[in-house]
Parts: C-alpha cells; structure tokens; sequence
C-alpha cells in the first residue's frame, strides 16, 4: 500500500512538472510569434504624418508607411489616437502596441521604449511671420515662443547650449496640446515665434500659405524619427526593421514620401 502511494505520488509530480513544462513552451511560443492584430498609438494632429483627412480618416505618412509592412509581414495595424502626453505611458500599460507617429529617438526615450531603426530625417525650426523682425535665434530674447508639450521639440529647446530658452519672454515657452494650436497662436499675433517638426511645419505652412512665414536659418538641432515600442516585442520590433528595409529596397518608400513631401 506504502509503494502504491508513492507510485502515485510520483505520478501525480511528473503530470505537474509536464503540466508546466508546456505552458512554459506555449508561452515562449506565444511571445515569439507575431499577433495577427497591433494597435497603434498617434496624435490625429500631426501632419502629414497622421491626421484625419475630409472624410475623417486617418491618413499620412506613417499611416501608409505602416500599412505596407503590414501587408509585407501579414499583420494589420489598427490606429488609435491618443494623448500624446501619455505615450509611453499608454505603451507599457498595453492600450497600444506601438508608438507610430513622427516619434523621435531620443536618449530619454530610450531608457522607456524600444525603437525601430530611423526611417526618417527631421529638424527643430524656427517660425515666425514674414514681417517679423527676428532674423536669428538669438533674437528670440524677451520675445514669446511657443510649442508643443511633451514633445520632442521641448526637449530639444531645453537641451539648447546657447541658454536662448532662459532669455524667451517668461524664461520658458509657452505650451499648447498641438502643433496646431502653436500655429494659431503664431498667427493671432500671441506668439513671435515658434518651434515645430520641420516635417509638420513646412507642410501645415504650404497649406495656409508659405509667404505668411518666415522660417530662421537657424534652428534647434536636427533628430530622426523611429516607431516605438514595448522592450520585450524584439520579434515585433524586428518585422518592422525587416518591413522597413524591403520597402526601401523595392522603391515603395521613396514613392510614399514623394506622396506626403512632394513640394
């Protein structure tokens, strides 16, 4: 009766031990395959990147650039417009997979996200309107700047060397949730000048009207845009890489930039 219990016992600690065994394997296998589903996070503000076009769609740059890896990796991409000052924080909660929208690398960033390679060059301009007298950013001292918040462009001002931003009227700039906001503060006259994507920038300024603005030659430095995502989706994070290098290879790039930054 004594080894029939054992005999059970044993029996009973191997089922347990196989039992884990394989939900240890389904789960790396759950980790290490692509879902069929991911859901990007954007600011339906920021064009030409991601913006909702006259039928209130979701368009852009990014919006197309993600459609064709996905179509490349069989995956689909959902997009859901989010706070952009909750980001990362909407990211490592799991309301969104990625962060796909104008997103620049940045050190800071790093140490919350994963990034994708850089698939985009960008800079930090100066705007102002074409009668104004700034001519240099130097001359942004006791003057009222404004910008976007929790965006790269504030990172970039505040990293500045040349202490400029201390010399702005308030010792800061004033900041709005969008880039649009910043542009309508520039033309109401409430700002002298404002710091944008030159991406979004140059394209929003070709749709109200390029002799309206002046844009300085000097700027707050230049970045590159990557997509983010969560640390531990290395296999999310590397379909994207290889999505990425295909579509540079095929021409299929070039042909979405040419649509969204066609002069």
């Amino acid at each position: 009766m004594k080894n029939l219990f054992l005999l059970l016992a044993s029996s009973v600690l191997l089922a347990a031990c196989g039992s884990e065994t394989a939900t240890s394997e389904n789960s790396t296998e759950t980790t290490d395959t692509l879902k069929e589903t991911y859901v990007v996070g954007l600011d339906e503000t920021f064009a030409p990147m991601s913006f909702r076009d006259s039928n209130g769609e979701i368009v852009g740059f990014d919006v197309d650039l993600a459609k064709e890896i996905g179509a490349i990796e069989g995956i689909i991409f959902e997009f859901q417009p989010i706070d952009w000052v909750m980001k990362e924080t909407e990211l490592n909660a799991g309301n969104i997979d990625l962060i796909w929208n104008g997103y620049t690398i940045t050190a800071e960033r790093k140490e919350k996200v994963a990034f994708s390679d850089a698939y985009l060059q960008n800079s930090q301009i100066i705007v102002t309107l074409s009668e104004s007298t700034i001519a240099k950013k130097a001359d942004l001292a006791d003057k009222v700047v404004a910008t976007q918040q929790a965006s790269a462009t504030l990172d970039a001002m505040n990293a500045d060397e040349t202490g400029i931003v201390a010399k702005f009227d308030g010792g800061e700039p004033i900041l709005y949730p969008t880039f649009n906001d910043v542009f309508n503060d520039l033309e109401s006259g409430r700002s002298d000048a404002i710091v944008v994507d030159e991406v979004l920038g140059r394209y929003i300024m070709k749709q109200k009207g390029a002799d309206k603005f002046k844009v300085l030659d000097e700027d707050f430095g230049d970045e590159e845009y990557g997509v983010g995502i969560r640390k531990e989706d290395t296999v999310l994070q590397t379909a994207i890489n290889e999505g990425l290098a295909e579509l540079k290879e095929n021409g299929k790039y070039d042909e979405i930039y040419a649509k969204w930054f066609a002069e």
